[in-house]
């Protein structure tokens, strides 16, 4: 037998350069598809991670006079709305987002704090720290909550339970602050599983609980299940998850559109969505709340100065360019209109942007006695520099 001889090629730098490269280039692949690989082999273990109250939480732990009282973080203001509750303050129905004057009234005793985000992104550093312990696979969606995938964990814990007890236990013993958590196979499940023993928690939805789990939770838990899509479906018969399992996918498809197939997914604990570290921009706003209602046409300095602001958190974009800009409204009667654009070419500068916005005033077509109580400019649809740019004409 002759056996063909095989050259063995020479290792260099340039070709670990070029290895590297290569893998790098191949380490989003595997990710969008991690669960589609995972369904064949492993299951995923996602967390959700959730510190508990974050901005009242630095507040009461920076100032001990705050210790066991109820904190609402906001400006006082009747305009003002609240950021954050500690749990004394939810005891009387305060919550996130609600008007301050309304927090107000609920809780009498409240001690407001104006909020500091500069301290609360510092905390959020040390909290992301933590987690890149264990896998670079983190997703952060705001300051106080984050995905991580520990599928293949980095400390080689024997389990993703054994993982968020030691990131919980870190966090708290570092930042002097509880966090809780959900374990389960997929985004979705963890993240409703982290709320499930908040404060300073821990649920563990397995594989094999996903059914029993899901079933008796109302649809109103479900991401994008609000006061509109919940009574679509009470007309159906359907106000638990369980009974929304129970429709063919045809006939959510058919009364809900394509949402519908996303709920048939749900209901069957089906959410396939990768981890993704990293993502990119997709949109940059700034918005205002004024002190007292105002007309359409005072609106032109604030739209000058929100299109400043707006155009110099998206020049931190250094790869990037967006192609939409929106102006959002809302009237003294809590009526959101959003006007966008698409020009042929992105704005390149602050006054281009704040002229495309005004242009998009000039398309509200409301009585001219409406009064806005709130004013945004936008941008949207971020894209590579390179496919921003004008294409050249064919014969030049």
């Amino acid at each position: 037998m002759v056996l063909a001889r095989k050259t063995i090629p020479t290792i260099n730098a340039s070709t670990i350069r070029w290895v590297w490269r290569k893998r790098q280039a191949f380490i989003p692949r595997i990710h969008k598809h991690a669960y589609r690989s995972a369904t064949i082999g492993a299951m995923r273990k996602i967390l959700h991670v959730d510190m508990d109250a974050f901005y009242a939480s630095v507040e009461q732990r920076d100032d001990p006079a705050l210790r066991g009282k109820p904190v609402v973080v906001a400006w006082r203001g009747a305009r003002s709305v609240v950021c954050a509750a500690s749990y004394e303050a939810r005891q009387f129905g305060v919550r996130s987002a609600m008007p301050a004057v309304r927090a107000e009234r609920l809780c009498p005793d409240a001690i407001f704090v104006p909020p500091d985000f500069n301290r609360y992104r510092a905390v959020s550093r040390q909290v992301r720290a933590i987690f890149l312990r264990h896998t670079e696979l983190v997703e952060p969606l705001s300051l106080d909550e984050a995905y991580l995938d520990v599928t293949v964990n980095k400390l080689g814990l024997s389990s993703a339970t054994e993982v968020a007890q030691t990131i919980r236990a870190a966090i708290r013993e570092e930042t002097d602050l509880t966090a809780s958590a959900g374990v389960a196979p997929n985004k979705f499940l963890a993240k409703i599983a982290s709320d499930w023993r908040k404060p300073d928690g821990l649920f563990v939805v397995r594989p094999h609980e996903v059914e029993a789990f899901l079933a008796p939770l109302l649809v109103s838990r479900l991401p994008g299940v609000g006061k509109v899509m919940e009574g679509k479906l009470a007309a159906l018969g359907v106000t638990t998850v369980g009974a929304l399992g129970n429709l063919a996918q045809d006939t959510l498809v058919n009364a809900l559109g394509n949402f519908g197939r996303r709920l048939y997914e749900l209901a069957r604990g089906i959410d396939e969505r990768a981890v993704c570290p990293n993502q990119p921009t997709q949109s940059i706003s700034a918005e205002d709340t004024f002190e007292s209602d105002l007309p359409l046409d005072a609106l032109v300095p604030h739209i000058e100065r929100l299109a400043e602001k707006t155009w110099t958190a998206a020049t931190r974009e250094k790869t990037r360019s967006a192609r939409t800009v929106v102006l959002k409204l809302k009237t003294s009667d809590f009526r959101i209109l959003t006007r966008s654009l698409t020009p042929s070419l992105p704005p390149s500068s602050a006054a281009e942007l704040a002229r495309i916005a005004l242009d998009l005033r000039d398309r509200v077509l409301l009585p001219a006695h409406t009064r806005y109580r709130l004013v945004g400019v936008g941008l949207g649809r971020f894209e590579d520099h390179e496919t921003t740019l004008p294409q050249p004409e064919l014969f030049s």
